[in-house]
């Protein structure tokens, strides 16, 4: 099939490239021109392993192409929309202004039968009045909502191989006509047992908020657990370990740490809150402000550690970040919980120094104020404490006897709990975890 995909970031590119993959005809469409020229010389204009060797495998089968002229979906059967849905500054709604603006740009170049395939995670209530806009301009096209699911880190095998379909219909059904358009784009994973679920707009437009608003309330509860085990002298590694076993609960995201990150979750659960308070159901998701807070309080307990583990007092003392990114194997530093304690810390007077294989020219952008080092021994040289903030490889693999021999004071906050404590301890350092003893 051929198939336009409006919008190049992490989604757009990720999914445009994955399409081709899968033998279809492409064409990334994006306003950001330099964007558009890396992205044409098969270059990803950001990290995510293993997309730029797709994006110049598929290129060099002459199905991948990318250009900002919206004219080029004109010709297209499917249109995917996969624009961002940023915060609104000094708000936590969702602002849209990417996908009306992609959703006005496209439906001049709409034909009949043609189907938009919205992508971008929005509020409950914005596939209908696209929907209407699009009956407007072009009766004889349709409009559906496919949420994406994709983690960082892993998208391009989430997209190729995905976990599950939604596909949100006006009145839901299984015989709307676009419902088989879709089938075909997807016929390599249906064909691979991909579970399929056909909804109504609403309802798929509510299963990635719902979901990502899920495992923020997974991470912070686990995190509530670490205040509460620091206050009793208990390990909430071991807790989790417990609780995890039980298979109404299980153990994946109930891992304490700094809190969560990114460009989603944080948002998103806002973006949710708000919604529902336009709805006039604000009530029903109050928890989720308790979860946003004790997401954000972890920033602060990790500074308030780090000064007790430099004996009392911050200034002057030589601190070494491990990571930036906000979460291993991304380049994203949005909302990353890293990179905010690494700037909370020098305003309260520590020397810090920041370190990652993929983050720091992003990292720099955002905070300039910070120093940076590429090189993780570098980076380590004289500090009077380390903190393990991203959980890449290579810091969980750091030898600490090797590693000793490069600081000032052996001294290691495991913002992860990642870290092996007895085997930190045997080789001298001063180990603290997040909700350990």
């Amino acid at each position: 099939m051929r198939i336009s995909v409006i919008g190049c970031g992490y989604l757009g590119a990720v999914h445009a490239a994955c399409m081709a993959k899968l033998g279809h005809e492409v064409v990334g469409i994006d306003v950001d021109e330099q964007k558009i020229k890396e992205l044409s010389a098969a270059r990803a204009p950001f990290f995510e392993p293993g997309l730029e060797e797709l994006l110049g495998e598929v290129q060099d089968t002459g199905r991948l192409s990318f250009t900002s002229d919206m004219a080029a979906a004109r010709g297209s059967a499917v249109h995917f929309i996969c624009v961002g849905t940023p915060q609104k500054k000094g708000e936590n709604g969702a602002d849209l202004t990417y996908v009306d603006g992609a959703l006005n740009a496209l439906v001049p170049h709409l034909s009949d039968g043609d189907v938009v395939v919205g992508k971008s995670t929005v509020p409950v209530g914005t596939a209908a009045r696209l929907a209407g806009i699009v009956e407007q301009s072009e009766p004889g096209a349709h409009l559906l909502w496919n949420p994406e699911f994709l983690r960082e880190g892993h998208a391009v095998s989430d997209t190729l191989h995905p976990d599950r379909l939604v596909y949100g219909v006006i009145g839901g059904s299984e015989d709307h006509k676009a419902v088989q358009v879709l089938d075909e784009v997807y016929t390599v994973a249906l064909k691979a047992d991909t579970p399929r679920l056909v909804t109504d707009l609403a309802t798929a437009e509510l299963v990635k908020t719902a979901a990502n608003s899920f495992l923020a309330t997974k991470i912070s509860f686990i995190n509530a657990m670490a205040e509460l085990c620091e206050a009793a002298g208990a390990d909430v590694t071991m807790l989790a370990d417990a609780i995890g076993l039980d298979d109404r609960i299980g153990r994946k995201f109930l891992n304490a740490g700094i809190g969560f990150g990114g460009g989603c979750l944080p948002k998103d659960i806002r973006a949710f809150m708000a919604r529902a308070g336009e709805l006039g159901a604000d009530q029903a998701l109050t928890f989720l402000r308790e979860v946003d807070a004790i997401n954000m309080r972890r920033r602060t307990r990790v500074v308030e550690l780090t000064r007790e583990l430099c004996g009392g007092s911050l200034m002057g003392q030589r601190v070494t970040v491990l990571g930036a990114a906000f979460k291993p194997e991304s380049d994203d530093v949005r909302d990353s919980p890293a990179l905010s304690i690494a700037a909370q810390l020098q305003l309260q007077g520590a020397v810090v120094t920041v370190t990652d294989p993929e983050a720091l020219k992003n990292a720099a952008r955002r905070f300039p104020e910070l120093q940076y080092e590429e090189s993780t021994d570098a980076a380590m040289q004289r500090a009077d404490a380390l903190l393990l903030l991203t959980e890449w490889r290579e810091y969980r693999d750091l030898d600490p006897y090797e590693t000793a021999s490069l600081v000032t004071t052996a001294r290691i906050l495991d913002g992860r709990n990642v870290l092996d404590a007895s085997k930190w301890r045997a080789a001298g350092w001063i180990y603290r975890g997040l909700g350990r003893p």
